[in-house]
């Protein structure tokens, strides 16, 4: 994961115009969002480079920043000196400027983090299942977060500004392909757990689904330099992903980038790209083979896995994953396609290198191939995601963007 970023004092035009400010009083909040937003894309950048990227004025920008360095939510950096005039003060987020809590209910797991400002975990706390029930998922938020928020500095637990929820939506409809009776799940209809977690707490409480957020942590902590346009998978007991256009994760009605039921072609006809590239397929062939399989959820260290099971798997994933991306391509110039997971950084490396080879076997007439790259922030991404949440309705502009409804 990207902590900081290199300045950039030649901020592209386009972005320019992507992200305006005003100079009229009373869009000053917006205007801080914008500020706030422009050094977190670019990094530390001098009032002078933000009134350029912004269209603001320089008293309207040199008002902002004062008020944003007087809450503690920018610092100084060291004076970069030119040619001609006063040296340059470089403005940076403040890595303790605020702080965001993240729950992530998964198939196996739930996980709570608590992130600065930077999007650094700076606490968490972790619960494996066979699978999820909202009793379960309550009953650790409830417990976690309070001891949690309690463990941090009085300094710390004055800035949390709220908890993001990434769970996957309609939870009750995967009771068959966890291996659970219905009614273990059917809990989920009725269940509102964003409900019931900010009735526990004083702070904002916000839901999305779980590879969406996952893609949403990839915008908010991503390099500088990443695309503006790419297409996001993230492999977990079920792979799911995300689109990002023009910067911002695109959501569409609510679910755009389903990535899961995608169909390819594999030796058994065509399959949904769940049935081939999750890893809850990789859990039902190792434990066909008698081996055990509980380490992939409590850890992505070290898998001690059957080297030819995880063989065969990487490459059938990596065979889907290029059908996928050739699909996609045909509807949307991606620039990148970006590849994360609950999985070892040699998986992910091996699953980059394995589908970027599978797509020279595509007859390509007429598309225009993405390259393939390795998400940046890793196994954490869903829960850093869910405390993105908070963190782009409060600090960013065009905060829905980062949300949807279930």
């Amino acid at each position: 994961m990207t902590e900081s970023k290199t300045a950039n004092p030649d901020t592209p035009q386009t972005d320019a115009i992507l992200l305006r400010g005003t100079n009229q009083s009373g869009m000053r909040a917006r205007n801080e969002r914008l500020v706030l937003s422009i050094i977190r894309q670019h990094g530390p950048m001098a009032k002078a480079d933000i009134a350029r990227a912004t269209g603001l004025s320089a008293q309207t920008v040199s008002v902002i920043m004062r008020a944003l360095e007087s809450d503690g939510l920018l610092v100084k950096g060291d004076p970069v000196r030119g040619r001609v005039g006063q040296p340059s003060v470089p403005m940076a987020l403040a890595p303790d400027g605020a702080y965001f809590l993240g729950l992530k209910v998964g198939r196996r797991s739930v996980e709570l983090v608590l992130i600065d400002f930077l999007g650094r975990v700076v606490d968490r706390a972790r619960q494996t299942y066979a699978y999820p029930t909202p009793e379960a998922a309550l009953d650790f938020a409830r417990s976690h977060v309070a001891q949690m928020v309690g463990r941090q500095p009085r300094a710390r637990r004055d800035r949390i500004a709220g908890l993001g929820i990434a769970m996957p939506f309609f939870l009750w409809n995967w009771a068959r392909e966890l291996g659970v009776p219905e009614e273990s799940m059917s809990g989920w209809r009725d269940a509102d757990l964003r409900a019931e977690i900010a009735a526990a707490f004083d702070f904002p409480v916000l839901l999305q689904n779980d590879a969406t957020a996952a893609c949403g942590a990839q915008v908010v902590f991503g390099p500088a330099d990443q695309p503006r346009d790419f297409l996001y998978f993230y492999v977990g007991y079920f792979i799911g992903g995300g689109v990002v256009l023009n910067g911002r994760l695109f959501t569409g009605r609510g679910n755009a980038g389903a990535l899961g039921p995608m169909p390819v072609a594999t030796d058994q006809g065509v399959q949904s790209l769940i049935d081939v590239a999750s890893l809850s397929r990789l859990e039902a062939r190792l434990s066909e083979r008698g081996h055990a399989a509980a380490q992939m959820w409590t850890g992505t260290e070290g898998w001690d896995l059957d080297a030819a099971i995880l063989a065969d798997w990487t490459g059938a994933a990596a065979h889907g994953l290029a059908h996928a991306i050739v699909s996609a391509s045909a509807l949307i110039d991606f620039e990148a396609v970006i590849i994360d997971g609950w999985i070892p950084p040699e998986l992910r490396a091996a699953l980059v290198t394995q589908t970027a080879a599978h797509l020279d076997s595509f007859d390509l007439t007429g598309l225009i191939l993405p390259e393939i790259r390795e998400g940046t922030i890793g196994p954490d991404a869903r829960a850093i995601g869910a405390a993105s949440l908070p963190l782009s309705e409060r600090f960013m502009v065009d905060a829905n963007a980062f949300q949807a409804a279930p």
